[in-house]
């Protein structure tokens, strides 16, 4: 199982930062967001597709074409248009069920159950999701369930349907590029994740939870960087 990781942002709100390197490359901790990800997701794949954009040069200098004994690939990502459309670039090098871990995470906590339960329930998608209070649940995605089983995601309800919402950490099966292509633009023009996994639901698709057991902070701003070197 491969590991996907989109890492082609420019991170403005970490501006001045970013100016001179891509968002994964700020430093929390001493050691560069990237291998932050790298580290929770080394236990559970057999190599990493590391989706670049803005200065995507910069990872591959860092990084070269292997961490700690795993391959790397690089794809390109030349315009930013949504984590649907980054996830689509991964398709050419991708043939099988992958863990994605989205590239300004720094995460601790069971990812290898991810990974476990997508391939005992042969699902399309597999989430892994945290149970927040309702004002953070207002801030992000959230999973809308109904009869006990994911029925949608729903992007920063005004009155969130549950209080699971998503980390930035799923498996998915080769479906999901499908659903990436199928999928119109947001009225943000960007292509996005959410949409693509409401698809595979309206589309037959499988689609399974696991509740986060650990902890994460999905680093946007300085604040952010505290946070997780708190946790750390």
């Amino acid at each position: 199982m491969h590991g996907v990781v989109p890492a082609a942002g420019r991170g403005t709100r970490l501006r001045p930062q970013t100016d001179d390197r891509p968002k994964a490359l700020v430093r929390v901790a001493g050691r560069p967001l990237l291998t932050h990800v790298f580290e929770a997701l080394v236990s559970h794949v057999d190599g990493y597709v590391v989706v670049i954009g803005y200065r995507g040069d910069r990872i591959r200098d860092h990084y070269g074409e292997t961490y700690d004994g795993r391959p790397i690939t690089y794809v390109e990502q030349p315009t930013q248009r949504g984590l649907a459309h980054a996830v689509r670039q991964a398709e050419p090098v991708i043939d099988d069920s992958f863990l994605q871990l989205n590239g300004d995470n720094v995460l601790r906590g069971n990812v290898g159950e991810v990974a476990s339960t997508h391939r005992r329930t042969d699902a399309d998608a597999t989430l892994l999701v945290e149970d927040v209070d309702r004002e953070r649940a207002k801030r992000g995605g959230v999973v809308r369930i109904e009869d006990g089983e994911v029925a949608g995601l729903v992007e920063k309800p005004g009155d969130p349907p549950t209080t699971l919402a998503t980390t930035g950490c799923f498996a998915f099966s080769p479906r999901i590029f499908e659903a990436c292509r199928a999928i119109d633009p947001s009225d943000r023009g960007e292509y996005e994740l959410p949409d693509a996994i409401e698809w595979l639901l309206n589309h037959g698709g499988r689609v399974e939870t696991v509740e986060l057991d650990g902890w994460r902070v999905n680093v946007n701003t300085d604040a952010d960087i505290e946070r997780a070197e708190e946790r750390l």
